[in-house]
């Protein structure tokens, strides 16, 4: 995680003061977006060190929302999402936290959907525009969104990695990692998968239809959308 090159340095293509507070949080509000969904009405972002610092003067507040509603961070449109956001009746609100984290620049995105469940994704602004997500609800995941990523929730038991691997050799797709992680033995389980092309609908249709598979999501890239 702590081997970066001068591309990842040099900062991207966006609308703000700062790569870190304002490109990467942008890309962690969209990270956010992807893994909890769309149809939500309200998101807490608890901001941890520097973020809780200087949220509001690098407008990271604003970069974190444009990124939940989907916007890239070279968006135009990045200085008006709070606006954007309760126009479509989205409630975000800041909330700063004085604990001690690992990296200065940490979010908790809580998104609620208006089925009534609860999304946690923890993530730092690692410097660059780059970001990577550790922890989904509990679990703990090493997610930087530079590759196709799909992310499962499903019931521990035996042969679920044989499952999904068997979709995702009949797809086409080659896995470039792997990881999976439990709380606990029995219960419910997190995998989390790289690979090297883009994911479809229907590869996460597929997932969907495994047995004991809870949810399936896929993030295509965080860089630039068109």
């Amino acid at each position: 995680m702590n081997d970066y090159s001068v591309f990842d340095i040099l900062g991207p293509i966006m609308v703000g003061p700062s790569s870190s507070h304002t490109a990467g949080a942008a890309r962690l509000g969209m990270a956010a977006r992807c893994i909890a969904g769309d149809d939500f009405d309200n998101v807490d972002f608890y901001l941890y060190g520097s973020f809780a610092k200087t949220y509001k003067g690098h407008g990271t507040d604003k970069a974190l929302t444009a990124g939940i509603l989907g916007m890239n961070p070279s968006d135009t449109d990045l200085r008006n999402s709070l606006a954007i956001a309760k126009k479509k009746g989205i409630r975000v609100y800041f909330i700063k936290k004085d604990d001690e984290v690992s990296h200065p620049n940490t979010v908790k995105i809580v998104v609620r959907k208006k089925n009534g469940t609860t999304t946690e994704i923890v993530g730092a602004s690692i410097g660059g525009g780059n970001i990577y997500i550790k922890n989904i609800d509990g679990y703990d995941v090493e997610l930087t969104g530079k590759l196709p990523t799909i992310i499962i929730r499903h019931m521990d038991k035996k042969g679920m990695i044989s499952k999904v691997s068997t979709v995702l050799a009949g797809s086409g797709l080659n896995i470039a990692t792997m990881k999976v992680s439990r709380i606990k033995k029995g219960n419910q389980a997190s995998m989390i998968i790289e690979v090297d092309e883009k994911i479809t609908k229907k590869i996460i249709q597929d997932l969907n239809n495994i047995d004991d598979i809870i949810v399936a999501r896929a993030i295509n890239s965080l860089e630039e959308r068109s």
